[in-house]
């Protein structure tokens, strides 16, 4: 009886079962349905609103550039302009050392006065400094203690003379005197010396030492001040004097530059703060020692200075090169300057054109350009390359 009832009530659970199946899969068919229908309707959309595809676009090719009407742009043919190979370099001025004088106290002691300063033009004789110096105290002292003993052994060399004469003194007694006065002779002349070295007077001494210029020149250094103390000889020294009617100019020559420098050749020197006017000087030496950072050797040239170089000056040396070569000329609007490099536009085939890489050299007259190197003589070019740059540009 129980077997027959749960058979029964299975039978009856099927039916709602089966119905239940059937509704999901309906609601699920449905759902799917409208799902491709949002799909289909956000494709449409994005379709119908989305911007168009981006076009890159492609670089120029600056050998191969067209233009509209090629006969716009007349062309010239480059011309030959012979020239001789130039190296600029920069350059510091300095001071020739064969020329400088250092001017050291003799006396050590104090400095009390100061009448020249760095920077001044001064004349051979012209007093500098002045030291108050125990070292003119002393020298006056040793003055005059070998005046009293001179006087002394004069005169016991005078009674010895009288006693020999007399027949009271032997002779060995002379000659001790004699060799005793000639010994005070000796040692009075050297205190004697060692005053004038210290520019005093032994009938007017003073504790005071004055420094007086050797040379006529310029003070180009100083290391002294009021109340400083000096030894004698002693570094620093309080002046230097340098004759600056001849400096060096000192550069720096790159080791591939090296062969366009010879000894004893001639290079043109311009001032940075005079750029106008240009001056020759003489290469005297190469130093044979490279620095070994920036692969740079010295060069030194020699120059005469027409008043307007000073010390630490900056210049451009021109180093001219022993054979003329041959360059081209262009006129000025035929290049054109581009991201601090310099181009010309060539002709090519089938009225197209090609841009190229030129370096230039001086400036010549009619509106010339010299050209080192990019092209050769002969060659055609765009005349006005700025026009021809403008217009292909607007092309693109």
């Amino acid at each position: 009886m129980t077997s027959v009832a749960m058979r029964t009530t299975q039978m009856n659970r099927l039916p709602i079962f089966l119905t239940t199946i059937c509704l999901a899969s309906v609601v699920l068919i449905s759902g799917c349905g409208r799902s491709v229908v949002r799909a289909q309707e956000s494709a449409e959309a994005a379709s119908a609103g989305a911007p168009p595809p981006q076009q890159v676009e492609t670089e120029i090719d600056y050998n191969n550039l067209k233009v509209a009407h090629p006969e716009q742009f007349p062309l010239t043919a480059a011309g030959e302009h012979m020239a001789t190979p130039e190296l600029n370099v920069t350059g510091q001025v300095q001071p020739d050392v064969s020329k400088q004088v250092q001017v050291p106290s003799l006396a050590t002691g104090r400095i009390v006065e100061i009448d020249a300063r760095l920077g001044d033009e001064v004349k051979k004789g012209q007093i500098l400094f002045k030291v108050r110096s125990m070292d003119m105290a002393g020298a006056y002292s040793d003055y005059r203690q070998a005046v009293k003993n001179e006087e002394l052994t004069k005169i016991q060399l005078d009674r010895a003379k009288l006693l020999f004469d007399a027949g009271a003194w032997p002779k060995s007694a002379l000659e001790i005197a004699q060799n005793a006065e000639d010994d005070n002779i000796v040692v009075l002349d050297t205190t004697i010396e060692h005053l004038k070295l210290l520019g005093s007077d032994p009938k007017n001494p003073t504790p005071i030492f004055e420094v007086y210029a050797p040379v006529s020149g310029t003070i180009t250094d100083q290391e002294i001040q009021l109340e400083t103390a000096v030894q004698s000889f002693n570094l620093p020294t309080p002046f230097t004097i340098s004759d600056l009617s001849h400096v060096w100019i000192i550069c720096d020559v790159y080791e591939n530059d090296l062969d366009k420098v010879h000894m004893n050749e001639f290079a043109d020197i311009r001032l940075n703060a005079y750029p106008d006017r240009i001056l020759r000087g003489r290469i005297s030496n190469i130093l044979p020692t490279m620095d070994p950072n920036i692969r740079t050797a010295k060069v030194r040239i020699e120059v005469e200075n027409p008043g307007l170089m000073r010390l630490g000056m900056f210049v451009t040396a021109t180093f001219h090169g022993e054979a003329a070569e041959r360059h081209a000329t262009v006129p000025s609007s035929a290049i054109v300057h581009l991201h601090d490099r310099e181009w010309v536009y060539l002709p090519a085939e089938n009225g197209r054109f090609q841009r190229r890489e030129v370096v230039s050299g001086d400036t010549l007259p009619n509106n010339m350009q010299e050209i080192i190197s990019g092209i050769k003589p002969g060659e055609q070019v765009v005349t006005n390359a700025l026009l021809f740059q403008d217009t292909s540009e607007n092309n693109r």
